[in-house]
């Protein structure tokens, strides 16, 4: 009709008698569609068994009285007698107000395949009447576009007991492919009911819905939950309706049987993987195992003549936390210790090894039952989040690459997990190598080596496990995010990547400050608060200035409160006369005697690093960026990074050098992070846009047609990390001959 209107439109005076040739076409192809099909007289409760294809179709014409104080409820039946016809047969219900039509074989879709039902049964949706009673006309047209003929029954029926009664218990059968419905009227003076609907049998998995009187009625497993209320039941489903929330008075009470009962408990048929399956698959995997096993063959060449054997290790079962400070004269020369002007290891490596290296295991065995806490749940949500992604169809839930989603089974994008193997491989073989070289460190003890008890910065491995582990879950979580990344679960892509962040800073800082080493408690906290801060980033910070003030006021104070207790080694009481004496140094060392600070390269380190958090918390009040998350990240790591260079810049000015193998290592992890960066802002999607707008950013597989840019990202970051931890495993074995009161602490 629009169509023809358009062409009218544009037509020129005297063109009229081409309407007249378009009106008499159209009738034409009406009159030979008519002459194609035949109607039927039909009568309800009768069985018609016919034939169907392309030439010919047959209208089944009904006729009933429909009554305002009484409803009777309408069902379809039909049944496909031919085996594995090409194609469907359509059937279709014309009512006055509504129509109804589905196919035959009906395909309702699972988890892993679709289930296909030859015999098809739908309750009618009843229109309105306008007077007491009414005769009323619908037809059921049956067609199909296959050349062969289908054989098929059907028939027309009315739904006994199709108005529930309070009180009132009657039986029925539903399938997946023939759902039940019925309507219950609330009597005068009943404003709550309850609906309870009982199986005599635990599965098929079913769902009861209550709907408002409204056509369609969604009474299908892929529509059910569209509207309305439901519950999912096994044997027992029981909903609480009340009247209030129905103008009309009256609702439907909808039975779905599930094509599959997962959703209730039980168990999901695997289907294996075809002959034929994409060997990109197979390469991919193959690509992904092999480039991080080389990792190992490595390893154990260059470390197996070092770690032969195993020594007998110390116990530390008598060791206890309270041990910490009960030395007495470190307790009173203390302050005359790290007051000095040049300090060396050894002042601070006075206390009992063994009690620091119970102090140091804490942080390996904390972020341990941190990691199974946190992982545990996620790996909860996140198969929820898959679950509905299949259940619904709905694309819009998990923020993919759709250019470059590679599906396994019910995961929607494999590729994106599987490229996190990285993280979990290099953080084991890193543990690996921690390991080792403790064996050899105890071994050497045993022995009564003095280079190992004298010399060297003091071998402490529980901050290095604690890495290895972090590593490893950083793996594992980047995993679970990348099951349905979005805006809601981005957090577990980014928690372990703080705490890396973190016990890297806390190993340099460790590494010639032993005795003074903030605690496993007290560092986690931290942790927890910047993870807290992280989710209230995300939550509420994007174009809140109020957030915005109070946490760049929070940064600037927390940068202040760290940088006086790095520079006096934590000789300094935070109390209410804090102010006063910090304006009384200022007035007597600065202005009054114009003398500089005592501690200078101290001092370079901490300017440096308040002028880049005061840098970053202006860019953040000014600029308020979206990504919260990443921005608290990257604070982290630009501290790092300042940190690592100060360290670097001192270690060489102290005339100190670093060996051959760390060098390379330094070099090789400096260019592989920089090609993992290239790769990170590539940008394939982003849960800050819509769905519609992230899919802008989507790109084509670029690696085996099997990775994409973000995958890269994964491979080259994970050997990165690993290779930062090396570095900070191996910079300082230089050293390991020198002696501790030698060994300058910057």
């Amino acid at each position: 009709m629009g169509l023809f209107a358009r062409w009218k439109s544009r037509l020129k005076p005297g063109a009229v008698g081409a309407d007249c040739v378009l009106l008499w076409l159209l009738w034409l192809s009406v009159e030979q569609q008519a002459a194609k099909g035949s109607q039927i007289n039909a009568l309800f409760g009768v069985t018609y068994n016919s034939t169907v294809n392309a030439e010919n179709e047959t209208i089944y014409a009904f006729n009933h009285t429909v009554s305002r104080n009484q409803t009777d409820g309408v069902r379809v039946w039909v049944n496909l007698q031919s085996e594995n016809p090409k194609s469907p047969v359509l059937v279709v219900v014309r009512q006055k107000q509504a129509v109804l039509s589905f196919q035959v074989p009906l395909i309702l879709r699972g988890y892993q395949r679709k289930y296909q039902y030859t015999q098809v049964g739908r309750t009618l949706c009843q229109p309105p009447t306008h007077g007491m009673s009414e005769n009323q006309l619908f037809y059921v047209d049956v067609s199909t576009l296959s050349i062969f003929g289908i054989s098929y029954q059907l028939r027309v029926s009315h739904v006994e007991s199709f108005t529930l009664l309070t009180n009132t218990k009657f039986s029925f059968t539903a399938t997946p492919s023939q759902p039940q419905y019925f309507k219950y009227v609330f009597p005068d003076g009943v404003d709550t009911v309850i609906v309870k609907v009982n199986s005599q049998i635990t599965f098929p998995c079913s769902v009861m819905s209550i709907q408002d009187i409204q056509c369609p009625v969604y009474d299908l497993d892929n529509n059910v939950a569209f509207i309305g209320m439901y519950q999912t039941m096994t044997t027992t489903a029981a909903i609480t309706v009340q009247r209030k929330d129905f103008p009309s008075n009256s609702f439907y009470v909808i039975v779905v049987v599930k094509t599959e009962d997962e959703a209730c408990g039980g168990p999901l048929k695997f289907y294996p993987l075809l002959p034929g399956y994409p060997e990109v698959y197979i390469f991919g995997m193959l690509f992904c195992f092999g480039i991080f096993l080389s990792f190992y063959v490595l390893t154990v060449t260059a470390r197996s003549s070092e770690c032969a054997g195993r020594s007998r290790q110390e116990s530390l079962s008598s060791v206890e936390e309270d041990d910490y400070d009960t030395l007495a004269d470190i307790d009173s020369d203390k302050n005359i210790v790290r007051t000095k002007k040049f300090l060396c290891v050894s002042d601070l490596a006075r206390k009992d090894k063994r009690v620091l290296s119970k102090k140091y295991q804490i942080y390996f065995w904390n972020i341990a039952t941190i990691a199974v806490f946190y992982a545990l749940p996620v790996i909860q949500l996140v198969i929820t989040y898959q679950t509905v992604v299949n259940v619904t169809g709905n694309q819009d839930i998990c923020y993919y690459n759709f250019l470059c989603a590679h599906p396994l089974g019910p995961i929607s994008s494999f590729n994106n997990i599987l490229s996190n193997l990285g993280y979990i491989l290099l953080g084991l073989l890193f543990l690996l190598i921690v390991l080792c070289r403790e064996i050899i460190h105890k071994r050497a003890l045993f022995r009564n080596d003095l280079a190992a008890l004298e010399c060297g910065i003091p071998k402490h491995f529980g901050l290095y496990y604690a890495m290895g582990t972090a590593l490893m879950m950083e793996g594992i979580l980047s995993a679970c995010y990348h099951v349905c990344p979005n805006y809601t679960n981005f957090q577990f892509d980014t928690s372990f990547m703080y705490m890396i962040a973190g016990l890297c800073m806390l190993k340099l800082y460790q590494k010639r400050h032993p005795d003074i080493n903030a605690s496993a408690y007290t560092a986690y906290a931290c942790l927890a608060g910047v993870i807290f801060f992280s989710v209230l980033g995300v939550v509420f910070g994007k174009g809140n200035t109020a957030f915005w003030i109070v946490f760049s006021v929070i940064h600037i104070l927390a940068t202040l409160l760290l940088s006086t207790q790095l520079y006096y080694m934590g000789r300094w009481r935070l109390d209410s006369g804090v102010l006063r004496r910090m304006v009384y140094i200022i007035y007597t060392d600065s202005i009054r005697q114009c003398s500089g600070p005592m501690y200078i390269d101290r001092m370079v380190l901490l300017v440096m690093g308040n002028i880049v958090n005061w840098s970053l918390a202006a860019y953040g009040l000014i600029e308020r960026p979206n990504d919260f998350a990443s921005y608290l990240l990257a604070i982290g790591i630009c501290n790092l990074l300042l940190y690592f260079a100060f360290y670097i810049i001192m270690k060489l000015r102290s005339g100190e050098r670093i060996k051959c193998f760390a060098l390379v290592c330094i070099l090789f992890t400096a260019v592989i992070w920089g090609f993992a960066l290239f790769f990170f802002f590539q940008g394939l999607s982003t849960w800050q846009k819509t769905p519609a707008e992230s899919r802008e950013h989507n790109r084509e597989c670029i690696l085996l047609s099997f990775f994409d840019d973000h995958d890269i990202w994964h491979f080259l970051s994970s050997i990165a990390m690993f290779g930062s931890f090396l570095v900070l495993l191996t910079m300082d074995d230089d050293l390991d001959a020198v002696q501790r009161d030698k060994i300058y602490v910057f």
